[in-house]
């Protein structure tokens, strides 16, 4: 059966037009004014904003970090994403040290395959480099993997700059792109090392062992490297000024660079590490840390004049139980927030609801482009002929307040507890299928894994 969803304001990356939608099966069959109905069911969606469904790059569901695994599986983790406008998801498949690649793609489809209630695909962790590993690159791409990850910290995961140097070599060849986790992780070991030999254990010191100016070290790095290899490169969860103006030196050199930021980033800043309440400190803990107001507005103003590409979740949950290992010794904290349930509306009203980005800007960072960087569009990201119809009803008159209370991931706390919106999601429609209605999850498990191309912004 078809359905026209009629009256609302269609966003693109271009802006807002007045346009229904109607849909056939899993596509969109037609974008227009005051389509025929011939026959469809119609759905009155006047005075709403319909997107494209939102695509989160960097999630993390069903990892095993820092002695625990992460609070939310692909089962609870796809519902929250779904419940909060994201249609799709990019999850990173990490094979530990030693282990293949094939091993891990097989071991994250075992994880996500019939769980996962919003579509999704694998980006592949590459924490070893050998022959073995360059090996089976291609296999990968065969596998519709296009995308990889790279980290500059955190001894289980990072390789040397030789060996990341070679990583890109081999990914350059077969049209491939990488994003990278950037800081200094052995000056961070001697920060740390200093503030335990003074006893300084609390979460404030978090954010003090991984200041601002070792992220824009790190990406500086990164950028000379790729510069190199002449590859375009990604900065996934960019924080700050100081390294967004790294990015902006090597664009001016003529490289092609994306950036990530997330919506911790861009709405709280470092004084939540400070709550004499450990518990209330310590559920912010997250890497890089969250950083300081300025910061905030350095990257409103580079979403707004295009010098950030994207905006993603990292979504990498623990509760407050598993957040409570590191009392005593902040660098026990399982590192990382929850997110995906609650992107969508907090991004609009901090970003839209104030005027510090455009419907437009909000629809490339949440949608188009993410669908461009990791070769899902036009088949994701955009709201066109022949492209899934993968749809989000926004109403821009009704907000609420965001509780934990009333969210369906499976983690005890959000970091936007008493947020209050400009307006919510009405309904989420996943490959031409209402999936969510008024906070309502309606379907699940019926996510489908996604074969990529590669990039095309």
């Amino acid at each position: 059966m078809k359905t026209l969803l009629k009256g609302a304001s269609v966003i693109s990356g271009e802006g807002a037009r007045r346009a229904d939608i109607l849909i056939d099966g899993e596509k969109i069959a037609a974008v227009g004014v005051d389509l025929p109905t011939d026959g469809a069911r119609v759905v009155d969606v006047s005075g709403k904003l319909l997107f494209p469904g939102f695509i989160d790059a960097h999630t993390h569901f069903d990892l095993d970090v820092c002695n625990t695994t992460t609070a939310d599986d692909f089962e609870t983790g796809s519902r929250a994403a779904l419940r909060g406008g994201t249609t799709t998801v990019i999850d990173f498949a990490c094979p530990n040290k030693g282990e293949s690649l094939d091993y891990g793609l097989s071991l994250w489809h075992k994880k996500a395959d019939g769980r996962t209630s919003c579509d999704y695909g694998f980006h592949m962790t590459i924490d070893d480099w050998n022959e073995g590993i360059a090996g089976e690159l291609d296999a990968m791409f065969e596998a519709g993997i296009s995308s990889f990850k790279m980290y500059m910290t955190y001894p289980a995961m990072m390789i040397g700059d030789g060996a990341m140097y070679e990583a890109l070599r081999a990914l350059k060849a077969r049209g491939g792109i990488c994003g990278v986790h950037c800081e200094n992780s052995g000056v961070i070991d001697s920060l740390i090392a200093h503030k335990k030999a003074e006893g300084a254990m609390d979460p404030s010191s978090h954010p003090e062992t991984r200041p601002d100016y070792l992220e824009a070290e790190a990406v500086s790095r990164l950028l000379r490297i790729a510069q190199a290899v002449d590859i375009p490169i990604i900065i996934v969860h960019l924080t700050n000024a100081a390294a967004l103006a790294e990015v902006d030196a090597a664009r001016a050199r003529g490289q092609k660079v994306y950036v990530e930021t997330c919506p911790q980033y861009l709405m709280l800043d470092d004084t939540v590490y400070y709550d004499a309440d450990y518990s209330k400190a310590a559920r912010f803990v997250c890497a890089p840390p969250i950083r300081k107001k300025a910061d905030q507005e350095a990257l409103w103003k580079g979403i707004a004049n295009g010098r950030v590409q994207t905006i993603s979740t990292d979504h990498c949950s623990f509760t407050l139980a598993q957040k409570d290992a590191g009392r005593g010794d902040f660098t026990k904290i399982p590192g990382g927030l929850p997110g995906v349930e609650t992107r969508g509306e907090v991004v609009y009203t901090g970003g839209v609801g104030t005027g510090r980005i455009s419907l437009g800007d909000f629809c490339r960072v949440m949608s188009e482009n993410p669908a461009k960087l990791y070769g899902l569009y036009p088949r994701k990201g955009a709201l066109a002929v022949g492209s899934d119809a993968d749809i989000v009803v926004y109403d821009p008159e009704k907000g609420h307040t965001l509780r934990a209370a009333d969210m369906v991931a499976n983690v005890d706390y959000s970091p936007f507890e008493g947020f209050e919106t400009t307006g919510s999601i009405s309904q989420v429609w996943l490959r031409g299928q209402l999936c969510v209605e008024d906070g309502k999850v309606l379907v699940e498990k019926s996510g489908k894994y996604l074969e990529r191309g590669l990039c095309t912004l």
